[in-house]
């Protein structure tokens, strides 16, 4: 509970200016909203413990602390304006004032239409890049696999070079040729999503790398300095990919930024960060063997949806319930190995 005290505490406060700011509606819309983000980014807290685990005591606060300042102003507000200013070439003051109107985003030139119709540059982009972060964690060797035989056989790929990157180009080709008429536009985006993970991850390998090899032999290094900059990076990047479907699909919900912002980034994000801090700090992933390969074919099944958006509507309903499923099935594996060993 004292791990979860702030989480509490800055959500009351977020509900309390919900009602405030628009009455019963607002608050049961915000509770739902917050709902929906804390159910389908569990798979996102599981892959942020792991990361966090690598990361000094001072950058784990960094992550916790302007890490959510991110995460709530920059993903959930900044972002969104971004993406409309850009789209309808307005300046983003103008974007902010279009959104405060909460106009209909079923109607053309509203703030919900143009961020849903910049939807599937975004989904290629997310979708690519967390593509890329599951297949990364399948094709290393790992001391369990949970489930053998994809499992194994995504270890011997992973043994080819360049396997990740051959694989995702392969899958964004078909993508962009089956899946929408505006190719180049989807191809555009998806390999800066395949850029930026091999960019951020590579950073992310090389600093710890070198941290590793100024240190005393152990298996296991604290990043800092420069290592941690470059792990604090890589988890924002993620943050920010798991993050791009939910603040479009909010908007089939609500109209209103102010409600998405108290709902996604400020009740969400926080109980986002607590569940990743619970897991570091309780030694969870170690404990549960299985978690975190669930977690990982989840993100695998959370892309190939986010890809398939760009063609077909595919609810948060359908994504949130089968990364769950995933999850709780690789929760119950692990609590039997741990019996039966």
């Amino acid at each position: 509970m004292k791990i979860f005290r702030g989480s509490i505490i800055v959500s009351i406060i977020a509900l309390i200016v919900a009602f405030i700011y628009g009455g019963w509606d607002a608050l049961f819309i915000t509770a739902i909203l917050a709902v929906l983000e804390i159910s389908l980014s569990i798979d996102n807290a599981i892959v942020n413990a792991r990361i966090l685990e690598r990361m000094s005591p001072t950058w784990q606060k960094v992550f916790l602390t302007v890490g959510i300042l991110i995460a709530v102003v920059g993903m959930r507000l900044i972002f969104p304006l971004l993406i409309v200013s850009v789209s309808a070439q307005m300046g983003p003051v103008r974007a902010l004032r279009l959104a405060l109107e909460k106009g209909n985003p079923h109607q053309a030139g509203t703030y919900g239409y143009i961020l849903h119709h910049a939807h599937p540059q975004i989904a290629a982009f997310g979708g690519m890049f967390l593509l890329m972060l599951a297949l990364s964690f399948f094709f290393d060797k790992r001391a369990h696999t949970w489930l053998k035989l994809p499992e194994k056989v995504l270890q011997k790929i992973g043994h080819f070079p360049a396997a990740n990157a051959i694989i995702s180009l392969a899958l964004l080709l078909v993508a962009s040729m089956t899946l929408t008429e505006n190719a180049q536009t989807i191809l555009f985006a998806g390999l800066l999503g395949i850029l930026t993970f091999m960019l951020v991850d590579g950073f992310g390998e090389m600093m710890s790398h070198s941290k590793a090899a100024s240190s005393s032999a152990t298996n296991f290094v604290i990043a800092t300095g420069k290592a941690g900059l470059a792990l604090f990076l890589y988890l924002e990047v993620i943050d920010a990919s798991f993050s791009f479907d939910g603040v479009i699909g909010a908007f089939a919900i609500t109209s209103d930024p102010i409600i998405i912002l108290l709902g996604l980034g400020v009740i969400g994000a926080m109980f986002v960060r607590s569940l990743t801090l619970y897991l570091v700090k309780k030694g969870t992933l170690n404990e549960l063997v299985y978690l975190e390969h669930g977690a990982h074919w989840a993100i695998l099944t959370l892309a190939l949806l986010i890809l398939g958006s760009i063609k077909w509507d595919i609810g948060e309903a359908i994504t949130g319930l089968l990364g769950g499923v995933i999850i709780v099935v690789s929760f119950i594996s692990s609590v039997l190995y741990n019996r039966k060993h």
